[in-house]
């Protein structure tokens, strides 16, 4: 890595950024997703291969092979709410520093939420756009889950604080009425949890509690709504206090749920540090800087590389890059360094996994690169991560006296 920088050029930046929109606004915002094997037109012809294990096998095998055949197996690029949904976050951030055409954005991935809600529900609430096979069920394209809805509601409140448009609020606060109608559980004074992915399994997921924990309050906080309150503290009590003496969490609790991995992390650290913001209190903050301390010490390496699993190198994931990106950013006063680590982490992504047609590959393995294109799971938390870096660089300019407020966004 000699005579390479460590860091990313502002204008390097700005460069990746344009090429990287006009690359998802040409898709329409649309394209393929690790998980959506099961939306082969030529796997739903086969009716014999409709069953768990060839689910499973088929899922995984096109997940992991370095050749996409996904045009071959007839599977369709879809537009799925989780990615318009951080579409929408990254819109918004650049609209506060005074980037041009950004409003524009926004209200146009609003609209595309309204169009992608699940059907036949009567709240608020928001599935992937394929159907996907779970170790025990499956789960149908469109249907809501916890993490979905998650997603789409947060960003949904953050256009609601900026632009103060009521719409973007009842849609929110129907997602938390979902959340608390249909998923929450408890199970004696000390369980309490929110299903996920379906209503019907009794799950114990963490980043999943904490995610939507983050919204029941923050929806509480903006329409004064009571029954949201007990039970999101119930629950982020419950799932902070399963945090390992070394800061870790486990995916979950259930036996086959016990790993550690970079973004699931990265969404409890973010959640729990979002909770204590709305609430104005500092209840979580010894979990946050402890889980923030094993975070630092076991995900990253020296190049800015980042470890998809806590206790080995590969697969290097560019969800788990920009995840991390956006927990070192969110957790800026935590480390005077963060911000200096996450645009190394970025200018790493530059040298190993950007592509010349303005897009990001999904997985770096030991022996080779799979260059896939996921809109979801890679172009959108990329977006989101390039976005976030630039507003973060305005607020450093902004600092300064003598320098402007707007972003300019050509490179």
């Amino acid at each position: 890595m000699t005579g390479t920088p460590t860091v990313v050029p502002e204008d390097e930046l700005k460069a990746v950024h344009q090429k990287l929109l006009a690359y998802c606004q040409a898709n329409d915002w649309a394209g393929y997703d690790p998980y959506d094997a099961l939306n082969s037109r030529v796997f739903t012809a086969l009716p014999f291969l409709s069953s768990r294990l060839p689910r499973l096998v088929l899922t995984q095998a096109l997940k992991r092979s370095p050749i996409n055949i996904r045009g071959l197996m007839l599977v369709p690029k879809t537009q799925n709410p989780k990615a318009i949904a951080l579409f929408l976050l990254a819109f918004l951030k650049l609209s506060r520093c005074g980037a041009p055409n950004q409003e524009h954005y926004a209200g146009l991935m609003i609209e595309r939420l309204v169009d992608l809600r699940s059907p036949g529900v009567s709240h608020w609430c928001w599935g992937y756009s394929f159907p996907w096979q779970t170790r025990t069920i499956v789960v149908p394209s469109g249907a809501p889950n916890l993490v979905c809805t998650s997603f789409v509601a947060g960003a949904l409140l953050d256009a609601y604080e900026q632009y103060r448009d009521r719409r973007c609020l009842d849609m929110a606060a129907g997602a938390a009425e979902y959340m608390l109608d249909e998923l929450y559980w408890t199970d004696g004074n000390s369980v309490a949890s929110f299903s996920y992915p379906l209503p019907s399994l009794g799950t114990l997921v963490h980043n999943a509690n904490f995610l939507a924990a983050a919204v029941l309050i923050r929806a509480y906080r903006h329409t004064g709504e009571e029954r949201f309150l007990a039970p999101a503290l119930k629950v982020a009590r419950y799932s902070a206090s399963k945090q390992h003496s070394d800061g870790s969490w486990d995916y979950g609790e259930a036996p086959s749920q016990r790993w550690i991995d970079n973004f699931h992390t990265g969404y409890n650290l973010c959640a729990l540090r979002q909770i204590d913001r709305y609430l104005q209190t500092d209840e979580f903050a010894s979990r946050v800087r402890a889980g923030f301390e094993f975070y630092r010490a076991h995900f990253f390496l020296p190049d800015g590389a980042v470890r998809y699993f806590h206790n080995r190198t590969y697969p290097i994931d560019i969800h788990c890059i920009a995840q991390s990106i956006l927990t070192l950013l969110a957790l800026g006063h935590l480390a005077p360094d963060n911000i200096q680590l996450a645009r190394r982490v970025f200018r790493w992504a530059m040298n190993h996994m950007l592509d010349e047609r303005g897009f990001f590959y999904y997985r770096v393995l030991r022996l080779a690169t799979i260059r896939t294109s996921y809109m979801r799971w890679s172009q959108a938390w990329m977006f989101l991560a390039i976005c976030s870096l630039l507003s973060e660089s305005d607020s450093e300019t902004t600092s300064s006296p003598g320098k402007g407020s707007v972003v300019s966004l050509d490179p």
